[in-house]
């Protein structure tokens, strides 16, 4: 019996195309292998190529930053430029008027002067005038006076020859005793004329006088009244004093006689008469200086300023000087407000010294100090108290102020403000590793940031692990991962229509998120590590805090630089270390920040549609200067109406600021380690009659806390 196996006949056959079949499969198998490599080398190109084009794009972010940067400086330049060539042309037109003035001025003392000069040469004709005319009447007296004398004679030898030789009747003398006046006075030689006078005396004493030589006296007053009104303005004298106006009108000199003589009882009261004006040549150097001082003082004193205007007051109202007087006390208040270096009120020095009431209240808690140097405007009470397992990094609010968030280690929780409640746990287990811990060099994941969506259905949290994770708070899942940032996240803010969201982080970048696609679409990058960001209300603005002690401002669209606050500013009054907080106020014209320097900063932002050629003073300046905290300054916000800010510091302590003034209204001691996070409900809370709100704040004793602040009547 046989057990050997039968062997089919076409077993032959398939021993033949075994061979065939190895050669295929190694064929394929080589094929494979060779597009195996192919495609490592494909996926390696691609590798490369990915890299290379995010090379490229972050060099084409950093050239855009770079040529932003430049924009921004070329403004900055150009403004600059505008402004110094506005001040030259003032400078320019204040020289010009200058010079109109002066040359206006010159012109008036010219002319002063010629009318000076003018008036001393009529005066000097006058006095000529008057001598001439007292000579001429001292002539006329000794001709008079000669003329008398010969008369006399004429009559002595008249009489000595009616002595010798006898008269006949016609020719007697006549009676004295019956004759009239006016003979008399033809007798005596006083005026009048002898008909018989001239025929005698031409016989025995030769030739007279002829009547027509004697001349008329001259009348003093006619000539000065004829010239003086032509020539000089009335002395001043006469403008005040009546008398010497009615003296100068009351000249001597009568009507003439008939023999041309004057009929005045002498020649002397001619001369008494111009005597009392005789007196009037040493006052001549008073009417050359009085007309010219009552001349000039009408053109120089609207123009000549008083000692206590200067110069160039003399053109501006009243109004404008009240103006300029109030813009330099208000400039001078600013100034004193935004100065870095002012004193602690004493009542933050030392709180032992203020333990009475009513400056400070003290409670299980907590304490309140409040300034004695101003009215009580607030109060503050404590509402609920968180525990949590390690430091609070953060806490925020919901849009709509009815919860809070907080984050701490591993753990993102949300609170009710009105109950106090747990009403989320967010902690991300899939990003643990087997043992619990993270991706982080401590291995642990401290939130540093929160922040709610406006229609308050997410929250975004900024971690140590370099991801910003969307919440969403119905499921209490992650519905987004944002991935792109090389280190911390520290700083968190939704725009207002929750389209995009803003991060900072240590790698020295800002970078702008599509929450929905979850793409970064714009990166900002400065010099040092970013600390903290903040959303301008409208949207349009983007502010962010860093190490190297700057507030920069961007446009949120195009991304370019606005504005730089920092010391560089022309008061040189900005932060003096780096910048860890940042807060625009509510009604998106200023921005408070607090800083390791231990101050809290309020700048105004200067309108981004006007340049500096429009309005010169359109620029971004510190307001105010808050200083009180003696520690670190690790957070701010501002109250919903604007009215108060809101700071947390390394000192265990909460400070609220009067905006505008920068006083500290009340100071509070609500924890037992350092504040590092404040934040102020949106809403305000009206209750019994007075306005007021909510505010939180996390520390480093592990607790976070809801307080509730309200203003009260002043002296309550």
């Amino acid at each position: 019996m046989s057990y050997q196996r039968s062997i089919p006949a076409n077993s032959n056959h398939s021993m033949q195309e075994r061979p065939q079949l190895d050669e295929l499969l190694e064929a394929i198998k080589k094929e494979f292998d060779t597009l195996s490599r192919e495609t490592t080398i494909y996926k390696d190109h691609h590798h490369e190529y990915e890299l290379k084009i995010n090379q490229q794009h972050q060099e084409l972010t950093n050239i855009r930053n770079t040529v932003y940067e430049l924009e921004q400086a070329h403004r900055t330049m150009k403004e600059a430029y505008e402004k110094e060539i506005q001040r030259l042309k003032q400078d320019i037109e204040s020289r010009e008027m200058l010079i109109e003035q002066q040359t206006l001025q010159q012109q008036q003392h010219a002319a002063a002067q010629a009318q000076a000069q003018a008036q001393a040469q009529a005066q000097a004709q006058a006095q000529a005038q008057a001598q001439a005319q007292v000579q001429q009447q001292q002539q006329q007296q000794q001709q008079q006076q000669q003329q008398q004398q010969q008369q006399q004679q004429q009559q002595a030898h008249l009489a000595a020859a009616q002595h010798q030789f006898p008269q006949t009747p016609q020719q007697q003398p006549p009676n004295l005793s019956s004759a009239s006046p006016a003979d008399a006075r033809n007798i005596g030689g006083f005026g009048g004329s002898n008909p018989t006078l001239p025929q005698i005396g031409a016989g025995a004493t030769g030739p007279t006088v002829p009547k027509q030589e004697l001349p008329q006296p001259p009348q003093p007053g006619q000539p000065q009244q004829q010239q003086q009104p032509s020539q000089l303005p009335p002395p001043p004298s006469s403008l005040t004093d009546p008398a010497a106006q009615q003296q100068s009108q009351q000249q001597p000199g009568g009507p003439a006689g008939p023999g041309g003589i004057s009929q005045t009882p002498t020649p002397a009261p001619a001369i008494t008469s111009q005597q009392q004006q005789g007196p009037q040549p040493p006052q001549l150097p008073q009417i050359q200086q009085q007309p010219s001082q009552q001349t000039n003082q009408p053109t120089s004193q609207p123009q000549q300023p008083t000692p206590q205007q200067p110069v160039g007051s003399a053109l501006t109202s009243p109004a404008t000087q009240t103006n300029n007087q109030l813009y330099k006390v208000d400039e001078e208040t600013h100034l004193m407000r935004a100065q870095h270096n002012k004193p602690i009120p004493a009542f933050l020095k030392d709180f032992d010294s203020y333990n009475s009431l009513p400056y400070k209240k003290q409670h299980s808690e907590f304490y309140t100090v409040y300034n004695p140097k101003v009215p009580k405007k607030v109060d503050i009470g404590l509402v609920h108290s968180f525990d949590h397992t390690s430091v609070v990094c953060c806490v925020r609010f919901s849009k709509d102020g009815k919860f809070l968030a907080t984050g701490c280690n591993k753990l993102t929780q949300v609170f009710s403000v009105e109950t106090g409640d747990l009403v989320a746990r967010l902690s991300d287990e899939n990003s643990a590793t087997s043992n619990g811990s993270y991706d982080t060099d401590t291995g642990d994941l401290y939130i540093r940031s929160v922040c709610f969506s406006p229609d308050g259905k997410f929250l975004a949290t900024g971690a140590e692990d370099k991801i910003i994770r969307i919440w969403d708070l119905a499921s209490r899942t992650i519905v987004k991962y944002l991935k792109g940032h090389e280190q911390d996240i520290y700083s968190l803010d939704y725009f207002s229509d929750g389209s995009k969201l803003v991060s900072g982080s240590g790698d020295r970048t800002v970078k702008i998120w599509d929450v929905f696609t979850g793409q970064c679409f714009l990166t900002l990058s400065i010099e040092d590590g970013v600390t903290t960001v903040a959303v301008s209300p409208d949207g349009r603005l983007i502010a962010a805090g860093s190490l190297d002690r700057t507030v920069r401002v961007w446009d949120a669209n195009k991304g370019y630089l606005v504005e730089r606050l920092d010391s560089a500013n022309e008061s040189g009054n900005g932060h003096m270390d780096s910048v860890y907080s940042v807060t625009f106020t509510h009604d998106g014209k200023q921005i408070a920040s607090g800083s390791l320097d231990r101050t809290v900063k309020l700048w105004s932002l200067k309108d981004t549609t006007q340049t500096a050629a429009n309005n010169p003073n359109n620029k971004s300046t510190c307001e105010v200067t808050y200083v009180g905290h003696k520690d670190f300054v690790l957070s701010v916000c501002c109250t919903p109406d604007d009215e108060f800010i809101l700071s947390g510091s390394k000192d265990r302590g909460v400070i609220m600021w009067e905006k505008e003034t920068g006083e500290p209204y009340i100071m509070l001691q609500g924890h037992r380690n350092s504040v590092i996070s404040v934040a102020v409900s949106p809403v305000m809370v009206p209750k019994r009659g007075a306005s007021g709100g909510f505010f939180a704040t996390g520390s480093g004793d592990c607790k976070a806390r809801i307080w509730r602040w309200e203003k009260v009547a002043p002296g309550s």
